[in-house]
C-alpha cells in the first residue's frame, strides 16, 4: 500500500478544497468514533480517507471508469448517480492506492447507503460522514451526541433523515438504506426483549 501522506496530498491535490476539508473532518471524526468503540483507529483513518475519493471526478468519467472496472451499478444507482462515487471509490482506493484491506473496502462502499448487517468499521465511517464539523443541517449537535452514546441508534437516526430529505426531494430511495434502518431496528428490538426477558 502507498503511504497515508502520500495519499492525502494525492486527494489534496485531486478534490476542491470544501471536499478536500470534508475528507479531514470525516477523518477526525471517524478516529475519534473508532477509539469510543474499540474499533481500529488505523483501518478507520485510511477508510475516511478515501471514502471520497471518486466524489470530484465527473460524472461522465465516473461512469466510463465503472465500465472499465467492471462494477455493477444497479438501476437506483444509475438514475442516482450521486451514489457512485462510492462503489468507484472502493474499486479507486485498491487499484490506485493499493489498499488491500476489505474491512476497508467495503466501508468506502457503503458509506452513502449503508447495508444491512453494517460491520462497526461501516457504521463508525457512515457516521464520520455525517456528522464530521463541517456539516450542518438540523438535528445534526444531537446527532453527534448520540454517536458517542450508542453508534447503532445514530446510524437509525441518520438513515431516517436521510430517508425524509430523499423523499422530500422527490428522489429515488436506495433499498439499501431501508434495508439496513430496517436490521438496526430489528436488532434493537431483539436485544429489548431479551432484556426484557431477563427481569
Amino acid at each position: 500500500m502507498i503511504s497515508k501522506a502520500f495519499i492525502l496530498e494525492d486527494l489534496k491535490k485531486n478534490m476542491t478544497q470544501k471536499r478536500f476539508a470534508h475528507t479531514l473532518g470525516v477523518m477526525e471524526t471517524a478516529v475519534a468514533l473508532a477509539k469510543r468503540f474499540g474499533v481500529d483507529e488505523e483501518k478507520a483513518e485510511l477508510a475516511a480517507m478515501v471514502h471520497d475519493c471518486a466524489k470530484d471526478i465527473p460524472e461522465v468519467e465516473q461512469l466510463n471508469l465503472v465500465r472499465e472496472f467492471g462494477i455493477l451499478l444497479d438501476e437506483i444507482s444509475m438514475v442516482e448517480t450521486a451514489l457512485v462515487h462510492a462503489p468507484l471509490g472502493a474499486a479507486l482506493a485498491k487499484i490506485k492506492y493499493g489498499i488491500e484491506d476489505p474491512g476497508i473496502l467495503r466501508a468506502v462502499k457503503v458509506h452513502t447507503t449503508g447495508d444491512p448487517k453494517m460491520t462497526p468499521l461501516d457504521k463508525v465511517i457512515f457516521l464520520a460522514d455525517y456528522i464530521e464539523p463541517g456539516r450542518n443541517f438540523p438535528g445534526v449537535d444531537r446527532l453527534r451526541k448520540v454517536a458517542f452514546e450508542d453508534l447503532d441508534e445514530a446510524v437509525i437516526m441518520a438513515c431516517d433523515s436521510t430517508i425524509k430529505y430523499v423523499i422530500e426531494g422527490g428522489r429515488l430511495l436506495h433499498p439499501r438504506m431501508v434495508e439496513a434502518r430496517n436490521c438496526l431496528l430489528l436488532e434493537k428490538l431483539k436485544r429489548g426483549e431479551k432484556n426484557g426477558e431477563d427481569n
